[in-house]
C-alpha cells in the first residue's frame, strides 16, 4: 500500500509539468544556442528529447525496494557471499546533467534468504535513473539493500566516468571516479573487505 501511494506522488510531481510545457523548454534552448527550432531537421527535436529525457529519469516513477520484495529461503544454509560484477550504469550528474557511465560491483552476505540476482541490477538502474552524485548513488544502493534484505552486510563499488569531467571544464578524457561503500561485515571485518576487492578486481 505505501508502494502504490509513493509511485502515486512521484507521478503527480512529474504531471505538475506536461510534456507541452517540457518541450516547449527544449525549444527555447534551441534558440538560447544560437538555432532555429523551426527548421526542418529540429522540429520534432523538443519531442524526441522528452522521450529521452522520460527514459534517462524513469527512476523517479520507480521503488527500488519493490525489486528486493521477492526472495528466496532454500539455500542449502549457503552463508558466504554474493557478488554481482560489472553492472552497467548510465546516469546523470546533478550538477550539469552530463553522462555518467560506468560498472557497479554489489556484494551481499546473506543472513538467511538471498534474492534474484536480476534484481540487484534492478535497484543499481532505479537509483541510476536520477540526477545523481556518484557518492550518493554508491550509499543508495548500499543501504537498500542492507534495509530490505538484512544481509550481514553489503558491499557496493562504482567505476565511472563523468562528462562532465573528461568531455567539459579539465577535459581529462581517461579519468575515472572509483567509490565504495561497506556496511555490517564488510565494514567490520577486513578480511570480507579485502576478498571483496580482491574478486572485483579479478580480470
Amino acid at each position: 500500500m505505501k508502494l502504490e501511494k509513493d509511485l502515486d506522488t512521484l507521478e503527480k510531481k512529474k504531471q505538475e509539468v506536461s510534456d507541452e510545457k517540457a518541450e516547449e523548454a527544449v525549444r527555447t534552448i534551441i534558440k538560447w544556442i544560437g538555432e532555429d527550432p523551426e527548421r526542418e531537421g529540429l522540429l520534432s527535436t523538443p519531442k524526441r528529447v522528452i522521450k529521452a529525457f522520460k527514459e534517462y529519469f524513469s527512476g523517479y516513477v520507480q521503488e527500488p525496494k519493490k525489486f528486493l520484495s521477492k526472495t528466496f529461503t532454500e539455500v542449502e544454509g549457503y552463508d558466504d557471499m554474493v557478488i554481482e560484477k560489472n553492472i552497467s550504469i548510465q546516469s546523470h550528474c546533478e550538477h550539469h546533467m552530463a553522462p555518467i557511465v560506468g560498472v557497479a560491483h554489489v556484494a551481499y552476505i546473506p543472513s538467511n534468504k538471498v534474492v534474484g540476482l536480476s534484481k540487484l541490477a534492478r535497484v543499481v538502474e532505479v537509483f541510476s535513473k536520477r540526477l545523481q552524485t556518484q557518492e550518493r548513488l554508491t550509499t543508495q544502493i548500499a543501504k537498500t539493500i542492507m534495509d530490505v534484505l538484512q544481509p550481514r552486510g553489503v558491499a557496493v563499488t562504482i567505476d565511472a566516468s563523468h562528462h562532465c569531467m573528461t568531455n567539459r571544464g579539465v577535459k581529462k578524457e581517461n579519468t575515472t571516479t572509483v567509490t565504495n561503500y561497506f556496511l555490517g561485515a564488510f565494514k567490520d571485518d577486513l578480511s570480507f573487505q579485502n576478498r571483496y576487492l580482491r574478486y572485483i578486481n579479478k580480470d
